[in-house]
């Protein structure tokens, strides 16, 4: 090779110094000449030689430590080129710095030496750079001065002979001009022309065959390399062609068919997902009659799974098809359209079921159009439907209280309905008889109404589950089939697919053909509409309309409602947990506003009867009846509901708080006109009476019934046996203990007024304790009834009547705190005061008739003289006083009061004796005075 594999050398010794002595005008540059393709490094040429590189700074070693400034010549490296003040001192190895030895270079002599044996090959191979230098120097220095005797023009790379200034420059016309007589020498000017233009021709061809004799021996190596190549070339099409020759005969044998085949079922599926894309396309286009006709029979589920369907379709298989590039927008306009009407058919539904008559008995009306109802509500996410059916439950309430009256009041022939004109003022002349069968009436209707609005609450609840549960368990589902996909891909090998015609995988092929029974079975539903065209089953491979993906979404699952129906549960309907949740609740509160507005209905009825009065004048048994029925009715609507409403409720004892009052009034003025007339003597108890005391002693507090008959024949007893002792009382006892079993048997029928009844009860029982000390103790009874004198006889029959009174109060309060809620036990205390009162009272009375005695023996003890006769006159008074007290009261006090009553007594009577004696000055001494005085 002529050239080196090192880098472009430049000219170096002294005979490069010409170059530096003047600057190179770039205009003066030579053209550069192209050099052919070498397999060589770039050999330097014409303009490499011009620029100027990092070997021209070249300056020898002495010259540049040389420092002219300096006195004397230092004496070595350090002083030359730090000065003389360095000192050479003795370096210090560090402790830091490990010691380099031969060893540490070992490795890096290994590694090189490959290196430098390469290297040495190439330097025998390629000539030095020195002696190519050398030449090259002295071949372009004689080629520049050659190049130089070359005109510029020449040289420009804009170089055209076109361009007439160049023509002009290059021949002058002067030596082609004949005029004057100058023919031959102007023949001599062209001919020294052309001689001149054949020199720089020469010079040129000169240069450039020196050019081509330096790269010769790389020309000839490509050449010896282009021959080479030539006959690798050859050798190889030789054997592409019989390798081509070979391949084609094994395609014809062995692949030709089976790719014939593939090719085959290839254009087969394509014609047949054509043949189903076209029947799918015959399918969507039948969509609209279809929905016409689904909507004709209310099927308004299957009409939005149709139009649901559809759409998926279009914009899935059917997208982009110019034909049907409009019917997604009247989809799309027929679902609004469908929204309202199934809002319209909900609300004419609601109204044909709640209005209905009372009478029949079919509790759910058309509940399979319900459930289809239902379902598309909740599929549109028309969650209004709930508050329609709630406006037309009061208008249907509103409505069955004004037939009930209509009804009533047309059956009453006394109320002319000329004269009186208003519904409320005709409702109000009916009596208390007839007013409580038109209340009855009323709640068995509204009774049925709400079992009817339970009913079909209980279906729309059961609908609104149903799907909720299917959310859940489809979740569920697809979190397992997640888990299972997940762990099957980690498991599946990786499958080779050959590419084949038209840039598809056998692979591919095979994998389609094995989908295709599939997509049978998984798209079948989506097109088994109502009037829609079945696909055709010809082939046993040929798919059906639609895709897997497309039907995939609905897949439903049946379930039942509590009335037998089944329910297909839709996959795709839009609600979440959370709103399906809540829609539940809003059914359930719906139930409770159901019974919620009978009984506002029914308290309004209540109060309009009300204004003239008409409850307040009720007696007890008409108002307990009437009580009775509407607890009824409440706890029947609590049943049915499973909440009590409180409106009818809080009605009721409103009514019954006016009862109690005006009972309380009653009675208490009844016992006032009792006090204010009883004379104090002992009455004859009528039979009702003991049979009324032994119903209590039998635990039964309440009013016997009457005995026609056998209480005519019994005569009055003079004393009322109370648990085998004798009660002699006064007649108003005996009313007042009736009047007490009133209260007690008003608690048991209204139980909503026991603590009223007990705060009644107990004033009552203060008011006759307080009424009959003044009349008794306080002597108000002879101004009230007119009586000469309160006797002894009047005080015992009191307190013997406080002490009747005081015996049952336990019975009433047992009576009571088993009808009072554990928190009301508090107001039992009541009678606890109320027998201390009455104790009290007792006491009283026994200290009176101590005190009537008392000032008696003081009376008479006061006359007393120790004389005779014996006994004395005023001993024979006292002792006629006494027996006529116990005369008195023996009869009317059991016997162990009055042994007590008179124990009192005589301590009383002996007091005063003593007290005269000593003022009598007789002492026991034995004599005469104290023989004629009765023992103490």
């Amino acid at each position: 090779m002529a050239s080196s594999h090192s880098s472009s050398p430049v000219p170096q010794g002294s005979s490069s110094d010409v170059f530096f002595k003047k600057e190179v005008d770039p205009t003066k540059h030579i053209r550069p000449v192209q050099s052919l393709p070498d397999v060589c490094p770039k050999e330097p040429t014409v303009t490499d030689q011009h620029r100027w590189t990092i070997y021209h700074s070249k300056v020898n070693l002495p010259a540049a430590l040389n420092d002219p400034r300096l006195a004397k010549r230092e004496s070595d490296f350090f002083t030359k080129t730090w000065g003389l003040d360095f000192v050479d001192t003795e370096v210090i190895p560090s402790f830091y710095l490990p010691q380099i030895s031969k060893e540490h270079f070992t490795v890096y002599q290994q590694e090189i030496s490959q290196r430098e044996k390469i290297h040495e090959r190439c330097k025998n191979i390629c000539p030095s750079k020195d002696t190519f230098d050398r030449t090259l120097l002295y071949t372009h220095d004689k080629s520049r001065t050659d190049l130089e005797q070359v005109p510029k023009i020449f040289m420009k790379p804009d170089f055209a002979l076109d361009d007439s200034l160049t023509f002009n420059s290059v021949l002058p016309w002067s030596h082609f001009n004949t005029a004057g007589g100058k023919g031959n020498r102007d023949a001599a000017s062209s001919k020294l022309l052309q001689e001149k233009l054949s020199h720089y021709l020469d010079i040129v061809e000169v240069n450039i065959a020196h050019q081509i004799s330096l790269r010769s021996e790389a020309f000839f190596h490509a050449m010896t390399s282009q021959h080479e190549l030539q006959d690798y070339l050859k050798k190889t099409s030789q054997a592409v062609k019989m390798l081509r020759d070979k391949i084609a005969q094994i395609d014809k044998v062995m692949c030709e068919g089976s790719l014939h085949i593939l090719r085959l079922a290839l254009t087969r599926n394509n014609c047949v997902k054509v043949y189903n894309k076209l029947k799918l396309m015959a399918t969507v286009h039948q969509t609209q009659p279809t929905v016409q006709v689904l909507l004709s029979t209310s099927e308004f589920v299957g009409a939005l799974d149709l139009i649901a369907t559809t759409q998926e379709v279009l914009q899935q298989e059917l997208q982009g098809i110019h034909s049907f590039r409009h019917l997604g927008s009247q989809l799309c306009e027929l679902e609004k359209l469908i929204d309202k009407m199934m809002i319209a058919e909900f609300s004419t539904y609601s109204h044909s079921d709640l209005n209905r008559p009372l009478e029949d008995d079919c509790q759910i009306l058309e509940e399979e159009r319900l459930v289809s109802l239902v379902f598309g509500l909740l599929k549109q996410r028309k969650l209004n439907f709930l508050e329609i059916y709630s406006e037309e439950m009061i208008i249907t309430a509103k409505n069955i209280i004004k037939q009930c009256v209509i009804n009533k009041v047309s059956q009453i022939e006394d109320i002319d309905t000329d004269v009186v004109v208003k519904l409320a003022d005709q409702m109000r002349m009916l009596n208390f008889p007839q007013w409580f069968d038109l209340l009855k009436d009323i709640f068995s209707k509204f009774t049925i109404f709400l079992q009817r609005v339970k009913a079909t609450l209980n279906i729309i609840h059961s609908v609104v589950l149903s799907v909720l549960d299917k959310n859940r368990r489809t979740r569920e589902l697809e979190e397992i089939s997640q888990q299972k996909n997940a762990t099957k891909d980690n498991s599946l090998d990786t499958e080779v697919a050959y590419l084949i015609h038209e840039g598809m995988f056998i692979s591919d092929a095979f994998n389609e053909s094995e989908l295709t029974p599939i997509a049978i079975d998984t798209t079948s539903q989506r097109n088994a509409s109502p009037n829609s065209e079945p696909c055709s089953s010809d082939s046993v491979s040929e798919p059906e309309c639609t895709t897997d993906s497309s039907s995939s979404k609905e897949q439903t699952s049946s379930s039942a409602t509590p009335g037998g129906v089944d329910i297909m549960v839709n996959e795709d309907m839009k609600l979440t947990d959370l709103e399906l949740e809540k829609l539940a609740n809003n059914i359930q509160e719906l139930s409770y506003s159901a019974s919620d507005i009978c009984h506002d209905r029914a308290v309004k009825f209540l109060m309009s009867r009300a204004k003239d009065g008409f409850l307040e004048k009720l007696n007890s048994t008409e108002f307990i009846t009437l009580s009775r029925l509407m607890e009824t009715f409440i706890l029947d609507t609590e049943h049915i509901c499973g909440r009590k409403s409180m409106s009818l409720l809080g009605a009721l004892q409103s009514q019954a708080n006016k009862f109690v009052n005006r009972f309380h009034e009653e009675r208490k003025t009844k016992l006032s006109l009792l006090l204010d007339n009883e004379r104090w003597k002992q009455a004859d108890v009528p039979a009702e009476f003991q049979d009324l005391v032994d119903s209590i002693s039998d635990g039964k507090i309440a009013l016997p019934e009457k005995k026609s008959g056998a209480t005519e024949e019994r005569k009055p007893a003079e004393v009322l046996i109370v648990e085998g002792q004798q009660y002699a009382v006064v007649g108003t006892v005996l009313l007042l203990i009736r009047i007490i079993l009133e209260y007690c048997q008003c608690v048991d029928n209204i139980p909503s007024v026991t603590t009223d009844m007990l705060t009644r009860l107990s004033d009552l029982l203060k008011y006759f304790n307080s009424r009959s000390c003044q009349l008794v103790l306080g002597a108000g009874a002879l101004q009230v009834v007119g009586l000469k004198t309160i006797t002894t006889k009047n005080l015992a029959l009191s307190s013997r009547c406080l002490q009747l009174i005081v015996h049952y109060i336990p019975v009433i309060r047992a009576h009571f705190e088993a009808r009072l809620q554990p928190k009301q036990y508090s107001m039992l205390r009541h009678f606890d005061h109320i027998t201390k009162d009455y104790h009290d009272h007792i006491a009283e009375i026994s200290a009176k008739l101590v005190a009537i005695m008392d000032s008696l023996f003081d009376k008479l003890l006061s006359k007393y003289e120790v004389k005779a006769p014996v006994p004395s006159a005023c001993f024979r008074n006292i002792c006629k006083q006494m027996a006529k007290m116990h005369e008195a009261i023996f009869d009317l006090l059991p016997e162990e009061q009055t042994q007590m009553l008179f124990l009192r007594i005589n301590a009383s009577y002996k007091l005063h004796l003593k007290k005269q004696l000593s003022h009598l000055n007789v002492i026991n001494d034995g004599g005469p005075q104290n023989g004629i005085i009765t023992p103490v």
